[in-house]
């Protein structure tokens, strides 16, 4: 049975990190055709698709993103950067950074020829020196299957940013997500334990 969780408090608090893989680079010409504008293009989040983010005790935990999630989130000035803190390459407020959203996906566009920081950040890319990207969030409310070791994000708060990324830390999930799911399983274990313990009283007292 899916249950609110408890830890909704703690994420709404702290941002959480996830990266995905799912990005090209995508040219572009300008109306006349003579100027060449290199974009980013991506997909950050697919909703309602279960992927594993973390395995304890033999134990796989998973994590989706309703699809309405996004609904009421702040995204009003989301920024382009390198990983989650260098300078901007691009932002929503002067329309170089795009996020749109369909009932699948959240899809991301990002012009990085506007700056020279942005230029260099694009060649790295292109170089296949940066292969992976990541956004940053904050969550408001999520729910979880202990029957299936689901976490579903329902609201998002606040969406941060969009990154380009290359800490090998980034590949598995946040600390944040890690401590969610480690606490969740050990309710997991208690209630196992109790029910358990009780079964063992009744046949007892049927003795």
């Amino acid at each position: 049975m899916t249950k609110k969780s408890n830890q909704s408090l703690v994420n709404k608090t702290g941002r959480e990190i996830r990266v995905f893989s799912d990005f090209k680079l995508k040219e572009q010409r300008s109306e006349d055709g003579s100027e060449r504008q290199d974009y980013v293009h991506g997909v950050p989040v697919v909703f309602n698709t279960p992927t594993c983010l973390y395995e304890f005790e033999g134990v796989k935990f998973y994590e989706q993103i309703d699809r309405h999630a996004f609904d009421n989130c702040d995204m009003s000035d989301v920024i382009f950067n390198y990983n989650h803190g260098g300078r901007v390459a691009a932002r929503i407020r002067n329309n170089t950074l795009k996020l749109s959203l369909n009932d699948v996906c959240m899809e991301m566009d990002a012009f990085l020829g506007g700056t020279e920081y942005g230029r260099n950040l694009l060649e790295e890319i292109r170089g296949g020196y940066i292969d992976k990207m990541s956004f940053a969030f904050v969550v408001a409310d999520d729910e979880y299957d202990p029957a299936t070791h689901t976490r579903t994000i329902t609201r998002i708060k606040k969406l941060y940013d969009v990154s380009v990324v290359d800490i090998p830390a980034y590949d598995q999930t946040s600390i944040s997500a890690r401590s969610f799911f480690e606490v969740e399983y050990e309710k997991e274990k208690r209630a196992l334990e109790q029910a358990r313990l009780r079964e063992i009283c009744i046949a007892k007292t049927k003795i």
